[in-house]
């Protein structure tokens, strides 16, 4: 039980954060709280509790990038916060690749689906801290003629 309380107390900081900085900094420690629970749970073949807790972290990580997006910063002149998130993201798309993989493949669909969600938000980030990276510029077109 000792890691649903450090769980709870870090979703409690998150959910009483109001500055989306911060919030999303405490992201980072939630995230890995809850990714211990989850894996714990999924190691315990309680896939419907671990799916529980991605489905709240889905929905937190969505909430911290919808604040600091309100906030009307640049995220590539003002990084903080969107960073954070990046990481958080990135480090649960990679633990949550671990956990799908050792699901049934009954099990694995909803999981799977989140992790499509998860990755769209860390590629938006990627975008909005780096727009100007070569691949994120529009492919070139084969069949028009150079002048």
């Amino acid at each position: 039980m000792q890691t649903q309380d450090a769980t709870e107390a870090f979703r409690a900081k998150f959910t009483r954060e109001t500055n989306p900085v911060r919030k999303a900094k405490i992201l980072i420690q939630l995230g890995d709280a809850e990714f211990r629970d989850i894996q714990k749970d999924a190691s315990a073949d309680d896939a419907s509790g671990a799916l529980a807790i991605l489905r709240q972290y889905r929905d937190e990580a969505q909430a911290s990038q919808k604040a600091l997006e309100a906030t009307g910063r640049d995220p590539e002149k003002h990084p903080n916060g969107f960073k954070e998130l990046q990481i958080s993201l990135r480090e649960s798309l990679r633990r949550l690749d671990t956990v799908i993989g050792d699901l049934s493949g009954d099990e694995q669909k909803p999981f799977r689906d989140i992790r499509q969600e998860l990755d769209q938000m860390n590629r938006q980030l990627i975008h909005q801290l780096f727009p100007r990276r070569p691949e994120a510029e529009p492919e070139p077109q084969p069949d028009k003629p150079n002048s």
